[in-house]
């Protein structure tokens, strides 16, 4: 069956983006494969006790810096061998905290200087660049603030620097508070599946793996020659392990040694940090990909898996393309099973692709404690699901040249269930991104009803996972969200000003759950009135179409007579130069005569006229054969007029008005906590 230009375009979208995301989803599987290739153990050199600096890149993390910088000088390496730089750019109350600890650990004999830039021009990048310039021993190890480095781990990780050509040694994170919430069981399983498939695959070849910013030694000869650490992008460390590996140095990841590490456990400071990786990662595939594709030394399939490595943030874009399409598809009765006759093979397919190969994906990574990660998958698919608005607007800040800005997800020293971080400075508030999360959420529900009623349920769960994650996501935005003046001691007194931020943002949050209550019943509402009756109208012209009954046929004419009179009341009319009204279409930008409901409702009074005539008519009579085939013939052609007409009643004047009310007063509550926000960061400064 022909569909419009406008359903043929989305149509053509849905399956582009199909294509892309397969492809992406094909790869991982086989790095997994690729990961498990390798059994021997890596090579290691006796190599005595080289001189090493580490780096510790700090700002304003007062709960978690004197935990690092303990661990750090814990570690079992000679004194004289190991230097150990704090580069802390803090402004807060870290700066004295770090101060006084660092003059305890000199007087206990350790080489340990606390570096005070005075600026923080290119953030992380920019301290260890500084960092660099007085840098002179053989290794150069980093941890970041949030993780807790073993006693035993300089001793076992720089035996690995076998050969002179490795640059970089990177180690394994671990989880300190894996088992906090659900967020973070999520948020470790999703890094367990970095790298452990992605990096252990890709250290067991020869393709580009990624230093991962922290927990990892680089030789200090790799840093220089790679030309030192570039500020450009918001992922310094992809950028400098890329340029590292073109020069012709291998990065080697060790999945043996773990170092534990803190997990973002307000959702908000997640989203920072998912938001980081997803531009960092657009920013180095614009910067380096041309100078990968024409480096002769590197082989095709490394070149492939580095533009896929890159690139592979596109793929949430993509999915909101395809969130957005299927229901308009589905309103368009435009055919998605794999095959019309059996559509169970649809989600069949999708749950082969999907949750089945992730499930034998994380059956050999953990082994024989596979089966309690594979009861996190529905979880980390929600949360996947939900991730796609916050990343997607990352991939468009990172092509659209958006000024970067470092922001650093912020850690609270929380190590069990019992720890607590609500009352803890540094929490940060939910974004404008979180308006957009809702809206998606509320156009799933839209998309759902559209599934069941077109006659399409196997796609509702499809549907309803993406919905059910953005207001997962968008809950807990909002739910954790606390106003804090992240400067001043956890434990004086609210100020006048910070009780009337609570207060605003009580108030906020019910005005928001208002909202969208009234969102979602517009919704129904407006299905109701506008698109449900054209379902029905489709549904009696079935029953036209397969009935020979002129008595049943005409009561199916006055059904959609029924219809009909409803939606008129709602299409925008033409008129001609005398004032007779021609035309009441809901196409209100370049309307054709297929989507004109006044010619629809003037060919249903032609068929109940021409009903009448044909109940006069004997059965045997040829007339009455001819009747019944013209009938069937306009029923028909109406029946694609309506499929052609649905999509538009979506985009109608008076829905994208509501829309634009229902955006716009979000927005407003979104300005009144950014005003509030504003002042109390006025009175920090």
């Amino acid at each position: 069956m022909a569909i419009n230009p406008f359903t043929s375009f989305v149509f053509d979208l849905f399956i582009f983006s199909a294509i892309i995301i397969t492809a992406y989803t094909v790869n991982f599987y086989y790095l997994a494969i690729l990961a498990r290739t390798r059994k021997e153990p890596y090579p290691t050199v006796d190599w005595g006790t080289p001189t090493v600096t580490i780096q510790l890149p700090i700002y304003n993390e007062k709960y978690v810096a004197k935990r690092l910088v303990d661990a750090v000088c814990n570690l079992d390496y000679p004194k004289d061998k190991m230097r150990i730089m704090v580069c802390d750019d803090s402004d807060d109350d870290t700066v004295e905290l770090l101060g006084n600890l660092i003059d305890d650990y000199k007087k206990q004999g350790f080489q340990i200087e606390h570096v005070r830039r005075g600026t923080r021009i290119g953030y992380k990048a920019g301290a260890l660049k500084h960092a660099m310039k007085t840098t002179d021993t053989d290794l150069v190890a980093i941890f970041d603030a949030d993780f807790i480095p073993p006693d035993w781990f300089l001793k076992r990780a720089i035996p690995h620097f076998s050969s002179s050509k490795i640059g970089l040694v990177q180690c394994r994170w671990g989880h300190v508070n894996e088992n906090y919430s659900t967020i973070t069981q999520v948020q470790a399983l999703s890094i367990d599946f970095h790298f452990l498939v992605e990096q252990k695959a890709k250290s067991n070849s020869h393709l580009f793996m990624n230093f991962n910013g922290t927990a990892g030694i680089w030789r200090r000869a790799c840093i220089e020659d790679a030309g030192g650490w570039h500020t450009a992008t918001l992922v310094e460390d992809l950028d400098l392990s890329y340029r590292a590996q073109m020069k012709g140095w291998k990065c080697l990841f060790l999945p043996d040694i773990v170092v534990e590490a803190e997990l973002p456990a307000q959702m908000n400071g997640a989203k920072r940090q998912q938001f980081r990786w997803a531009k960092g990662s657009i920013q180095c595939a614009i910067k380096l990909l041309s100078d990968v594709a024409l480096k002769r030394n590197v082989a095709i399939e490394a070149k492939i898996q580095a533009f896929i490595q890159l690139t592979r943030h596109i793929v949430y874009p993509l999915v909101l393309i395809q969130f957005l399409a299927l229901p308009v598809l589905l309103a368009g009765q435009v055919n998605l099973y794999v095959v019309n006759v059996l559509p169970v093979l649809t989600i069949a397919l999708y749950l082969a692709m999907g949750p089945g190969a992730f499930l034998i994906v994380i059956h050999g990574m953990y082994d024989k404690s596979w089966k309690s990660k594979a009861k996190l998958l529905p979880a980390l698919l929600v949360y996947n699901a939900g991730m796609a608005v916050n990343n997607t607007v990352a991939v468009f800040d990172a092509v659209l040249g958006k000024k970067n800005e470092f922001h650093r997800t912020p850690k609270y020293g929380i190590v069990t269930k019992q720890d607590d971080w609500r009352n803890k400075a540094y929490n940060l508030p939910f974004t404008q991104t979180t308006l957009l999360e809702i809206f998606f959420g509320v156009y799933g529900i839209m998309g759902i009803f559209i599934a069941i009623f077109s006659n399409n349920p196997v796609f509702v769960p499809i549907i309803a996972l993406q919905a059910i994650g953005f207001f997962y996501i968008a809950y807990l935005s909002i739910s954790h969200t606390r106003f804090k003046r992240n400067k001043s001691s956890d434990n004086r007194p609210k100020t006048k000003k910070e009780k009337m931020a609570n207060t605003v943002y009580k108030l906020s949050m019910i005005g928001i759950l208002g909202i969208i209550i009234f969102g979602g019943y517009m919704a129904i509402s407006g299905y109701n009135s506008d698109i449900y009756p054209l379902d029905r109208i489709r549904g009696n012209l079935d029953g036209i179409m397969t009935s020979s009954d002129p008595n049943v046929i005409r009561n199916h004419l006055v059904a959609i007579q029924a219809d009909l009179d409803i939606l008129m009341v709602s299409l925008p009319e033409t008129v001609d130069s005398e004032g007779k009204v021609i035309s009441r279409n809901p196409v209100w930008l370049f309307g054709t005569e297929s989507t004109n409901f006044l010619r629809i409702q003037n060919n249903i009074n032609t068929m109940l006229a021409g009903i009448d005539e044909i109940s006069s008519i004997s059965k045997e009579n040829s007339a009455y054969h001819t009747g019944m085939l013209d009938i069937n013939d306009r029923a028909l052609i109406l029946k694609i007029n309506i499929m052609d007409a649905t999509p538009y009643m979506y985009v109608s004047l008076a829905n994208m008005m509501m829309s634009a009310i229902w955006i716009a007063a979000i927005i407003g509550i979104f300005a009144a906590l950014k005003r509030k926000k504003e002042q109390l960061n006025k009175l920090d400064e």
